[in-house]
């Protein structure tokens, strides 16, 4: 079938491009392969059915998230050299992590006996329905709580990574808001009486 195709076709370009996200060393190459990752990842929400998710990832991380990552690298200043010496700190830990991740998806792939039985498949939805008002409902309605404690914690998010780039570092010039409003004209502008000088 067709949509099975896709569907491997898009997993495998997705967990290629979420290797890269991981291994690149450079930090803007791997926004680029995470904006792949996001793309393959609408690929396969649109074949699920999923249509407000797939624009969702888009136009909120592709279009907004994605970019603002990427000033926020370039503002930071981030020393590249310094972070590739303490990578092979952190492997034996991520290597852990990364066999735990496998272990598991292995459990959901392979293992037959855990008393889920055989999901029946989808029915096809009526013309007239959207996940999107569906979505909205459930969003404002039970999972309202939550809906807003994610706002809350995306604006200190965006107040963080606003801070980091104001921080003050060697060689920055800053400006003095109130020592600019409290300049007076006869601290700034002397007027000096010359005689007249007549052409010779």
């Amino acid at each position: 079938m067709i949509v099975n195709v896709l569907f491997y076709a898009f997993g495998a370009i997705l967990i290629a491009t979420a290797l890269g996200v991981i291994t690149a060393r450079n930090p803007v190459h791997c926004a680029l392969f995470l904006v792949a990752a996001f793309l393959n990842s609408a690929v396969i929400c649109l074949l699920l059915e999923a249509e407000f998710l797939a624009v969702t990832l888009i136009v909120v991380y592709v279009g907004a998230v994605m970019v603002l990552w990427l000033f926020v690298v370039m503002m930071l200043d981030i020393d590249v050299t310094r972070l590739r010496q303490g990578f092979t700190r952190y492997a034996p830990l991520g290597a852990l992590i990364a066999l735990i991740v496998v272990a598991q998806i292995g459990l959901v792939v392979w293992v037959r006996n855990l008393g889920l039985g055989d999901l029946p498949l989808a029915e096809p939805k009526p013309a007239g329905y959207s996940n999107t008002a569906e979505l909205g409902r459930l969003l404002y309605t039970q999972y309202l709580y939550p809906f807003e404690v994610a706002a809350v914690i995306l604006l200190v998010a965006i107040v963080a990574a606003i801070t980091l780039t104001l921080r003050q570092r060697p060689g920055q010039k800053v400006q003095d808001i109130s020592a600019q409003v409290a300049v007076r004209a006869k601290d700034r502008v002397r007027i000096v009486k010359m005689d007249a000088e007549t052409p010779q």
